[in-house]
């Protein structure tokens, strides 16, 4: 509330100012009860995660898979788990035979850092159209 004192001039015949000022505190009040409202109405915030976790024994323990190595040597050789490969078509022929497995084994390609990569790129091309699906590059130790 606010209260009207008079002008600073000693007339008492000078017309009183009109208050310029709005009144606020009914203002501040409504604001004050929406943020009450607010506050109450917001849900509580749950920090857990509910998980559902299997109850039990586990499995056991699966078979290791069955890895077969491909390595590139520095001049182009390429090699299916220690044995050379004489030519481009028994590659083809050994990678169909892995292709058609219901479980195939995991091919692991170790190129030498010194081969070109046409010859790396052609054993990938030739799994890829053969359906190879579990192949990968792996580092290799012996050939660097």
């Amino acid at each position: 509330m606010s209260m009207n004192v008079g002008s600073g001039s000693g007339s008492k015949n000078a017309d009183p100012e009109p208050m310029m000022e709005m009144n606020m505190t009914p203002l501040i009040d409504v604001m004050l009860v929406l943020i009450i409202m607010l506050i109450i109405t917001i849900p509580k915030q749950n920090h857990s995660v509910n998980l559902n976790m299997p109850v039990g024994n586990p499995p056991p323990p699966t078979a290791p898979p069955v890895v077969v190595t491909i390595d590139v040597d520095f001049d182009g050789t390429i090699l299916w788990d220690n044995v050379v490969v004489p030519d481009r078509a028994s590659l083809e022929a050994k990678m169909a035979n892995v292709a058609a497995q219901a479980d195939q084994p995991e091919v692991h390609l170790r190129p030498n850092k010194l081969v070109e990569y046409k010859y790396v790129a052609g054993v990938m091309a030739s799994a890829q159209r053969l359906g190879v699906t579990k192949i990968g590059m792996v580092g290799n130790e012996q050939f660097q």
